[in-house]
């Protein structure tokens, strides 16, 4: 508990610092529902994210096992690529009550042919055609993944300024202007007794 000097500017700075900390709280208590409806639309976005990664995955690993039937797994390690890699994943760039966002934006599909293999087959290409689609669903995954990461410490920071102003900071002031008025008051009382008594002792003299 502070220690101040119980006077009635001192009462009026204090209910000013009240009402400043009340605009405060406010203002974190709205951001902590925005935050909280932000992670909950990039949680939905992914968690539908995973489980298309986690289609693609059984899709990719199916296709792998097809292809290393096919060729056996020490010619597939040697299976020609294309002479360009692919595109790596962009992403858009946003701020979200200081919070930075990013959203992966549709990549170019690339139509570099691969060298011609010694004995190509359908199963060899759509193994690799399989496992570019599940690294394009892992950046998206790993791109919301940051996302709420990012957004559920900013949301934990906001709710510790929010407590901090309701549990400590408002009632401490709280409970030092109730100090301070009741001890003008005692004062006031005080005054008002030796007011009389001066009174009544001049009104008794000779």
């Amino acid at each position: 508990m502070r220690e101040v000097t119980p006077t009635r500017s001192t009462a009026l700075e204090l209910a000013d610092e009240r009402r400043m900390m009340r605009q405060g709280y406010e203002f974190l208590d709205e951001k902590r529902m925005l935050l909280a409806t932000e992670i909950l639309r990039q949680l939905r976005g992914y968690q539908a994210r995973s489980e298309a990664f986690a289609g693609e995955l059984r899709t990719a690993a199916a296709a792998l096992a097809v292809a290393v039937e096919r060729h056996g797994l020490d010619h597939l390690q040697v299976y020609p690529v294309p002479s360009e890699p692919p595109p790596r994943p962009q992403c858009a760039r946003s701020v979200f009550l200081g919070v930075r966002l990013l959203e992966l934006t549709p990549s170019v599909e690339t139509t570099s042919e691969a060298p011609r293999a010694i004995d190509p087959s359908p199963e060899a290409k759509a193994c690799r055609r399989a496992f570019e689609r599940l690294i394009r669903n892992a950046a998206e995954v790993g791109v919301r993944a940051g996302n709420l990461r990012r957004l559920a410490y900013e949301y934990r920071r906001t709710e510790r300024r929010a407590k901090a102003l309701e549990n400590v900071l408002m009632p401490e002031v709280d409970e030092t202007i109730k100090r301070i008025d009741e001890q003008l008051d005692t004062m006031d009382r005080e005054d008002a007794i030796h007011a009389r008594r001066w009174l009544s002792e001049a009104g008794a003299g000779p």
